[in-house]
């Protein structure tokens, strides 16, 4: 049966003190006995532990943090200009900073986490991809997908661990702008795009080297360069993606020993909303929908709505695990869980409850295939 996990992001927990979780961020590695380093490893271990006591199987380590300036801040040979960023040399690391303080604090925390949840834990890291982060630079020439992947190939090395108490499990590369846009310098036939496809063969075997799972998370599958990509395991797709509707994709998966990760629910709140509207409103004038989903937002803001009435079900989620397993097999559906991160979701306990829904959908898929 499929294991779930998650992709990481979430809201704020309640009273979050951003700018001292900030601070502690930045001083976690130098200066752990800092007050605010300190506060940064409570929260971290604690929401670890709050999403591991959902029922998700492979917690992403919390992120609260902007994902890619995570990566782009510490770089150095790039300068930050009002485009985005110039590359001014060789781009590299600054010092200390290819170990996420996040992966850190778990690692320090983990007797303490399995303790408090009863068992050795598995973990999941998200890195960002070589083409996502070339799209913030103001000019890109092949070089940069090889140097971007010294850099993140290195912070994949640096973060997986393996301890009595924890192991990392999984190593997931967002590119979701793969797909997406028509970018020229990974065009068919293209140096660039062989270049890409090395760069991810290099990050994918340096994972999978030291014992971890890969995932590719995409949110569109039209461009099918992922399919070349020989170390990558498990390819994350949204809900809707016709990846679940092609007829190919049984072929390519077997052709290309791959598998899927079933998405179970939406992460777009804003989507939820409108659903809910079309729901209830059988005739539903689609000019006032925009105009619902404000209203809908200040009731939720001011209390006046519990954001959960508009979460997706558990007999949804299930459905849906029920139609991929029973296309494409089992076996071939090693993992689940939502097509994307939560942090637009209203509260974080409305974000903790979809979680917890996706975990309950898969057991009792799994309860009702053992009857």
């Amino acid at each position: 049966m499929p294991q779930t996990y998650d992709h990481g992001s979430l809201p704020n927990p309640e009273g979050l003190n951003e700018k001292k979780f900030l601070e502690g961020t930045t001083l976690y590695s130098s200066n752990p006995l800092h007050e605010s380093a300190r506060y940064f490893e409570k929260i971290i271990t604690q929401v670890f532990i709050d999403k591991a006591k959902t029922g998700i199987d492979v917690p992403n380590y919390p992120q609260f943090r902007d994902i890619y300036q995570m990566f782009l801040d510490p770089l150095e040979g790039a300068e930050k200009v009002k485009e985005g960023y110039m590359q001014t040399g060789i781009l590299s690391m600054k010092k200390g900073k290819t170990i996420l303080p996040e992966i850190t604090a778990i690692q320090n925390n983990s007797q303490k986490i399995g303790e408090m949840i009863g068992k050795p834990f598995k973990i999941r890291i998200c890195v960002v991809g070589p083409h996502i982060l070339s799209s913030f630079f103001t000019y890109r020439s092949n070089d940069i997908f090889s140097q971007l992947s010294d850099i993140i190939s290195q912070m994949v090395e640096n973060n997986i661990f393996t301890t009595i108490h924890a192991r990392v499990n999984i190593v997931s590369l967002e590119e979701p702008l793969i797909g997406i846009i028509d970018d020229p310098l990974i065009s068919y036939g293209s140096g660039g795009r062989e270049k890409l496809l090395r760069s991810w063969e290099s990050i994918f075997s340096k994972a999978k080297a030291k014992g971890a799972q890969t995932t590719l998370h995409l949110h569109k599958t039209s461009d099918e360069i992922f399919w070349q990509t020989k170390s990558l395991d498990v390819i994350e797709v949204p809900v809707d993606d016709a990846i679940y509707q092609m007829k190919r994709t049984q072929q390519l998966l077997d052709s290309t020993d791959k598998t899927l990760m079933a998405s179970l629910c939406t992460n777009d709140f804003d989507k939820l909303i409108r659903q809910k509207i079309q729901e209830t409103q059988k005739q539903a004038n689609t000019s006032t929908i925009g105009e619902q989903t404000a209203e809908t937002w200040k009731n939720i803001k001011s209390g006046r709505l519990n954001p959960e009435t508009l979460l997706e079900s558990t007999n949804l989620m299930k459905k849906r695990l029920t139609k991929i397993i029973e296309r494409f097999g089992a076996e071939k559906v090693p993992y689940a869980g939502p097509e994307c991160g939560l942090r637009g979701f209203p509260s974080y306990g409305c974000a903790l409850e979809y979680l917890r829904r996706v975990s309950n959908a898969v057991k009792t898929y799994q309860k009702n295939a053992e009857c």
